[in-house]
């Protein structure tokens, strides 16, 4: 079973080599061919019992971050020389750090390899706030948000950022969370959205204090502005007091959908999270979101975002979906970490 595991390990690193992160690329590389038998935490990543790939058990991420852990808390020397200057090191000097880092410090990489990577991808707000404000010229009503698998609820907040597009802002100028994507297609409408209720469910929600090292551990190390960037938004979040629920999505979103809201816009989101979702979880949030789509009315319209891997192969595609009449919108496309968006929403 050791080559599918060291095989997805390759396959990853040339996912991070495709979104910007020659370290992380490098090391999984490298990783990928010495890992050794015999070490503790190589025995564990190369008798993986689930799903290694990045759409099972992100296992090659999980590593990467315990990694990225030890340098951010300064346990490995040997390892911050490496990642602060990984070209002064040739291949066979890196393996070897690499590999006396795993077996110096089992007890927290085997911790991290617990836990899948949770992607608090702040850059992913510029949809976020391209569609509140699309909504906001559309239905003119303050709207009440309900996100699904918001993991600290990082993008809960994502009308508290500045979107900087051609020119123009969008959200908050005075932000200390900037966006900056590079974009094509019409900009959206200058309608600024109303925020009256925010709320988020995660399986296994991190917390924007206590859990601020994994958080940070999951953001590639030579990617500075999304470190940066990243940390901002953790600093916002404590501020603002933003809190995700814990639960099942779909059983959490039953319960959510049940509340009349009128006077509101409901809209319910998610980022890379629903082709997560068993089948048939799946199957049932479709059905509740037809179901509550039915009942809804121009005074208490529903939307429904999804910003999800779909057959097309460059980056997520942007789906709204709007009752009353089930509407079907196509917005665009969006690199997976938010550096580009391919905006074609139509007027509203």
């Amino acid at each position: 079973m050791t080559q599918p595991i060291r095989d997805s390990f390759r396959t990853q690193a040339d996912a991070c080599a495709t979104l910007g992160s020659a370290l992380t690329a490098r090391i999984l590389r490298l990783l990928a061919t010495a890992l050794p038998a015999g070490n503790p935490v190589a025995d564990r990543v190369l008798n993986w019992q689930g799903d290694p790939t990045s759409r099972g058990d992100a296992l090659a991420l999980r590593l990467a971050a315990g990694l990225h852990a030890l340098v951010l808390q300064g346990q490995s020397p040997a390892l911050q020389s490496f990642y602060a200057a990984p070209d002064q090191l040739d291949d066979a000097q890196a393996t070897k750090v690499l590999l006396g880092a795993l077996g110096q410090n089992t007890t927290l990489l085997m911790r991290w390899l617990d836990s899948p990577p949770q992607t608090n991808e702040v850059r992913r707000s510029c949809v976020l706030i391209a569609t509140g404000h699309w909504l906001a010229a559309r239905f003119g009503l303050p709207m009440a948000l309900s996100e699904l698998g918001a993991s600290a609820g990082l993008n809960l907040n994502w009308d508290r950022y500045c979107l900087r597009i051609k020119g123009e802002t969008f959200g908050d100028a005075n932000s200390p969370a900037q966006l900056s994507p590079e974009w094509t297609g019409p900009l959206p409408p200058q309608t600024p959205p109303v925020i009256v209720e925010r709320r988020a469910v995660d399986l296994n929600p991190l917390d924007a204090i206590a859990d601020a090292l994994p958080i940070r551990s999951y953001i590639w190390a030579d990617q500075p502005h999304r470190m940066a960037l990243t940390q901002d938004a953790l600093d916002l979040a404590r501020l603002t007091g933003v809190r995700v629920e814990r639960g099942d999505a779909v059983d959490w979103l039953e319960t959510r959908l049940a509340v009349p809201m009128p006077g509101r816009l409901h809209l319910v989101y998610h980022t890379v999270a629903w082709q997560y979702f068993p089948p048939a979880i799946q199957a049932k949030g479709e059905a509740l979101l037809q179901a509550t789509g039915a009942r809804a009315t121009p005074h208490a319209p529903l939307a429904y975002l999804a910003m999800e891997a779909d057959a097309q192969t460059r980056g997520a595609g942007l789906v709204l979906r709007l009752w009353p009449g089930n509407l079907h919108i196509a917005l665009g496309r969006v690199d997976f970490h938010g550096r580009w968006v391919d905006w074609q929403a139509p007027s509203p």
